[in-house]
């Protein structure tokens, strides 16, 4: 006779199961431990990061944390690590960085003292360059592609008004204001009849087909007053100003001035400061450059900054001579 505290023990666990049921289990188990054990080979295992350079990277994260508080409670506080210059004298009023003719000649850079000679600048007193006295900010675009505050140029108005050619395209509407004409006394009545014309000469109906001619990009080799880049504007193509410096006025500076790109560079002292391949068309009107000097390194010049298929345009005061030359 079973006990009674035997049978509280069958009510609690309950009958035996039977021998095939504990035979299934067995199995399943079996079968998850596999599952599991396979799953868990698959995983890759994290890499291995040494202690010494986990340190190393949360120092650094700390130390720059640490500097950008010091910085933004700086500017909260209205402190401004930015040098202080003083004013450069008035004898520096139109000073050029790499540009300083008479220091060029002292170092005895005869026949380039109008060149580029950054290695003067060495040791230097540093200021700031004073704006012009009457200086004002420019006309918004595109007024003041056309339209420019005499003040803020070098030249004069009675260097203007004494030169004919230039008073053909230039006019004064004020005692302080010059506005620049289409009219390009240089070698056509008209810049716009001028831009049709080299366009028709490379093929196209007009110069509004320059762009879908792969015409975007031109270097305007001393520029003048930029006449011929303000309408090439309107078209949608880039035309950089390169001239010589000039201690007195300035081509790059009245180009600046109108909105247009430009860069001071003497073209026939050193190689161009543009990388090859630069540029769609060379742009050269009676640009004062003698092309066979030098054993033709001007044409090289030429060639090195142009795109494959560009264009060299050469114009000559002899009764309007004009060349095309196609890469």
């Amino acid at each position: 006779m079973r006990s009674s505290w035997f049978n509280k023990l069958s009510i609690i666990i309950g009958h035996r199961p039977p021998l095939n049921w504990l035979f299934l289990c067995l199995i399943s188990l079996l079968v998850l431990i596999v599952d599991l054990g396979s799953s868990s080979s698959n995983i890759d295992p994290a890499p291995h990061i040494p202690v010494s350079l986990i340190y190393t990277n949360y120092r650094r994260v700390k130390e720059q944390a640490a500097v950008d508080y010091l910085e933004l409670r700086s500017v909260v506080r209205g402190v401004s690590k930015q040098r202080e210059f003083d004013l450069c004298g008035k004898e520096r009023e139109n000073f050029v960085p790499c540009y300083n003719v008479s220091a060029n000649l002292l170092a005895g850079f005869k026949g380039e003292e109008f060149d580029r000679h950054c290695e003067l600048l060495v040791g230097a007193e540093r200021c700031l360059v004073r704006p012009p006295k009457e200086y004002k900010i420019p006309l918004q675009w595109p007024t003041g592609r056309d339209i420019i505050w005499s003040g803020n140029v070098k030249i004069t108005k009675n260097q203007f008004l004494s030169s004919g050619s230039m008073t053909k395209r230039l006019m004064l509407l004020e005692e302080n204001q010059i506005a620049f004409h289409s009219e390009d006394g240089l070698i056509y009545d008209d810049v716009k009849d001028y831009s049709r014309q080299l366009a028709e000469m490379i093929g196209l109906g007009s110069d509004n087909e320059l762009p879908q001619a792969g015409v975007r990009t031109i270097l305007d080799i001393n520029c003048g007053f930029g006449s011929f880049a303000a309408h090439l504007a309107s078209l949608n193509i880039i035309a950089v100003c390169i001239a010589a410096y000039e201690a007195t006025g300035s081509q790059v500076q009245l180009a600046l001035e109108r909105g247009l790109p430009a860069v001071i560079g003497n073209f026939i002292a050193r190689q161009l400061p543009y990388p090859s391949l630069s540029y769609d068309m060379v742009h050269c009107a009676q640009c004062g450059i003698i092309w066979d000097e030098k054993d033709g390194m001007f044409l090289i010049e030429v060639d090195r900054v142009l795109k494959p298929g560009g264009y060299f345009v050469l114009t000559s005061p002899e009764a309007g001579h004009r060349e095309v030359h196609h890469k």
